[in-house]
């Protein structure tokens, strides 16, 4: 994979109280991804981008929502959101990261 690409394909971690659920139970991370990402892409960046191994890759399109205000209605951008399941014994701590 590209070295540019890989920086664009992650978008950050998505962090609600379903993900740390599930990052608890089934040694699974999520993470916001590029709209046109594939799962080979996902797995190639966040094994090389965080120094994991990754066990699979499930994919869900987020639809955006829909906000009404008083004026009308606008819609949120559309996502793309992406469970990635490491190996026994992995881990990615995010509070522990650096950005330099």
């Amino acid at each position: 994979m590209n070295e540019e690409r890989l920086y664009h394909v992650l978008i950050g971690a998505h962090i609600s109280e379903k993900a740390t659920n599930v990052a608890d139970a089934a040694n699974q991370i999520t993470f916001r991804v590029a709209r046109d990402a594939t799962r080979t892409e996902i797995k190639e960046a966040v094994q090389k981008l965080y120094d994991v191994e990754v066990r699979g890759v499930t994919v869900l399109n987020m639809k955006g929502k829909v906000k009404r205000r008083f004026t009308g209605t606008s819609r949120k951008p559309n996502w793309k959101k992406a469970y990635v399941t490491l190996a026994e014994g992995q881990d990615i701590d995010f509070t522990t990261l650096s950005n330099g």
